[in-house]
């Protein structure tokens, strides 16, 4: 069969893609970028907040047209979405064009519901608490050329009233640190130059665990196995919480470790962190940022927020806006708050307008813009060493540092000709913009 997989959503979601398409790659299946060449499709879905739903309703009906413009013959929904409204007795009424619905447990099944044609339509949700962590030795077909996203975890045993991943995910399980270890070292040695950690939240590594394990000790361990083969570590998604001064220490003893740090704080006003549940404080979080910076000086900081939560008032987001002034991220993002009957904070009091969210995400963003540019503008004459990734046009290359993640921040234009994609090169810059900068070779 030949298959094309289209992905929606967070980093979690393209490893579950690699991992259904590395299985199909296994049974002889072939694979397309073209949805009209394909007989089977997969929409692997989000469902995180209402935009991210009502995307993948529209991708998986775009989809849909190839039954009769193409040769699909079968089209497949999975992930946060179809798990999500597993028990609407309507979810196959609604999407009678879905031949298959499977849950975010099912990856272990794409093989079997690709080959079945007899049943449809075909829900399967397995227990996500029973999910088992993926097979080493089976491999991945990978999605990106330079990066791969690495779990360290699945689940989330956070109660945020926000947040439906914990429902959708199941609770946390700790991989163990071999697997972790092993699986990058095989993604290193084809070639991959950046592994990044990734979970509901990587600094929780280990809470369900009896060992007393954290995840400073997946990253020394890491960084020990990958040190010198020429390949950068990154994690995404901290918690505040559990982002510990041992943590803080082992990226700053470790060169391969990027001094990067992803820290979701979601508000900075104690009383909307409070009704969030998210168990700390304003001053919690300047601490936090303070203890970072004192250990670690060159570190970049990136978090995102969310305005417009029910109750939000002008002093909540005068003090939000405040702390984003003070702390100075070099890379943030904004959503407005996503409401839902199945949220428990939809039941609370004085949800806020839209018009009014809209204005606040405006301002913050406004507020941002002006940071970013600050900060590119004193990587102005400075060298760093960059991933090479892109050659979009001649001369012109585009690239990462290790103050960059990717798909979500900002880029390094490089001026130049000859390099090759999937190398390291030093920099320096030359320009900086708002949230790209660019130079040449030193």
């Amino acid at each position: 069969m030949i298959i094309f997989l289209e992905t929606l959503g967070c980093s979690r979601n393209q490893v579950d893609s690699e991992i259904m398409l590395g299985r199909l790659v296994a049974k002889g299946h072939s694979l397309t970028y073209d949805p009209a060449a394909a007989e089977v499709i997969i929409v692997n879905t989000c469902g995180f907040i209402s935009t991210a739903s009502d995307e993948a309703v529209d991708v998986i009906l775009e989809m849909a047209e190839y039954k009769k413009t193409g040769v699909c013959k079968r089209l497949i929904a999975t992930g946060c979405l179809a798990e999500r409204y597993k028990d609407d007795p309507d979810l196959t009424v609604t999407l009678p064009e879905v031949d298959a619905f499977l849950g975010t447990t099912a990856c272990e099944h794409i093989v079997d519901v690709v080959e079945n044609r007899e049943v449809t339509p075909l829900t399967l949700f397995p227990d996500p608490n029973k999910r088992a962590f993926q097979d080493i030795s089976e491999e991945r077909e990978l999605l990106s050329d330079h990066f791969v996203y690495v779990k360290v975890s699945e689940g989330c045993n956070r109660k945020c009233t926000y947040c439906i991943i914990p429902k959708l995910r199941g609770t946390q399980r700790s991989r163990p640190i071999a697997d972790i270890v092993k699986e990058s070292e095989s993604l290193v040695a084809r070639g991959v130059k950046e592994i990044i950690l990734t979970a509901e939240n990587t600094t929780d590594y280990g809470r369900d665990l009896d060992d007393g394990c954290g995840f400073e000790r997946v990253l020394s361990s890491l960084a020990k196995a990958l040190d010198k083969k020429n390949a950068w570590i990154r994690f995404l998604y901290t918690h505040p919480e559990t982002l510990t001064e041992p943590i803080i220490q082992t990226v700053k003893n470790h060169k391969n470790i990027a001094s990067y740090y992803d820290v979701p704080i979601q508000h900075a006003s104690s009383s909307i962190l409070k009704k969030m549940g998210r168990p700390y404080t304003t001053e919690d979080l300047y601490t936090l940022f303070e203890t970072i910076k004192w250990i670690d000086p060159d570190a970049a900081l990136r978090t995102t927020l969310i305005v417009g939560f029910p109750g939000e008032t002008e002093e909540d987001f005068n003090i939000l806006m405040k702390f984003i002034k003070d702390i100075r991220f070099d890379h943030l993002g904004v959503f407005i708050y996503s409401d839902s009957e199945d949220l428990k904070s939809h039941v609370f009091k004085d949800h806020i307008p839209s018009e009014i969210a809209e204005i606040r995400h405006d301002k913050i963003m406004a507020a941002q813009a002006k940071i970013s540019q600050s900060i590119n503008e004193k990587h102005v004459g400075k060298v760093f060493d960059v991933l090479v990734e892109e050659n979009p046009e001649p001369g012109v290359y585009i690239g990462r540092t290790m103050f960059q993640a990717p798909e979500v921040d900002g880029v390094t234009f490089i001026y130049s000709d000859g390099l090759e994609t999937g190398t390291f090169v030093k920099v320096r810059i030359t320009d900086a913009f708002e949230y790209d900068i660019a130079g040449e070779l030193e």
